[in-house]
């Protein structure tokens, strides 16, 4: 016993020096060098949402065929008024070295001659990674885990998901989960399960008798399934329309 506690409290677990984030926290602030110069983060994204990604190591062929994918859509998470931003503990060169090679020599799933434009962070330190509860010593005490954070345009953690080294990351869950979070905001609803863009949205509960009524006789509501369940539709384009930036 006396050997796992003086493990759990060595230098590499810092639970008490960083706190791991939590939803509704503010994300943690730093000044970092990137692929793409100096990051200063939250200012240099404020008004923008932010996924903010770890990934284990470089020159690792679950973390290729991620970057190459988050690549590919950084174009549609920036029409959602997303910016991504990368990390890993690995070093600079490193960094430019790979993203070289995945533009030059790999090919896979169609993507080809992929450039990655995104930030990717130099945390050798490890010291962001840290702050961000990103090494996690039970699955690895000098890699980053698979985490990623969304963070709205105050620099609130909205949402986080977790994956070990292992399992490469949901893509399409990553973008309906930003597109959910925006859409609960921009319409005060909620999404339910499996909701995609177009399906009925979920309003929020009856506070009073009166209000319980009046949605079960269809006033604020499209269905109501009981009095604590409604839903309304909001279409995809309506969504579009009031999420997405329009390019002049």
């Amino acid at each position: 016993m006396k050997e796992f506690n003086e493990d759990r409290n060595c230098d590499c677990y810092d639970e008490e020096q960083f706190p791991m984030p939590r939803i509704g926290d503010k994300a943690p602030e730093f000044e970092a060098n990137s692929t793409q110069g100096l990051v200063k983060f939250p200012e240099q994204y404020k008004g923008k949402w932010v996924i903010f990604f770890s990934h284990p190591a470089d020159f690792t062929p679950v973390c290729t065929s991620e970057f190459m994918t988050f690549a590919a859509m950084e174009k549609k998470f920036k029409q959602a008024n997303c910016e991504l931003l990368g990390l890993s503990v690995d070093g600079l060169y490193s960094h430019i070295a790979w993203l070289r090679t995945i533009k030059e020599k790999i090919e896979y799933k169609g993507m080809k001659d992929m450039e990655v434009k995104f930030p990717l962070i130099d945390d050798i330190s490890m010291n962001v990674a840290k702050r961000f509860g990103m090494i996690q010593p039970g699955e690895s005490a000098t890699s980053a885990v698979r985490a990623v954070f969304f963070i709205d345009p105050k620099g609130i953690i909205r949402a986080i998901i977790y994956y070990p080294l292992s399992l490469g990351r949901n893509f399409d869950e990553i973008y309906r989960a930003l597109v959910g979070l925006q859409t609960a905001d921009a319409f005060s609803v909620a999404t339910p399960a499996d909701w995609q863009p177009g399906d009925d949205v979920i309003v929020p509960p009856a506070g009073s008798c009166g209000t319980a009524k009046d949605r079960m006789a269809g006033k604020g509501a499209d269905k109501c399934y009981d009095w604590f369940f409604c839903t309304r539709k909001i279409g995809k384009g309506e969504i579009e329309k009031k999420l997405f930036k329009k390019k002049k």
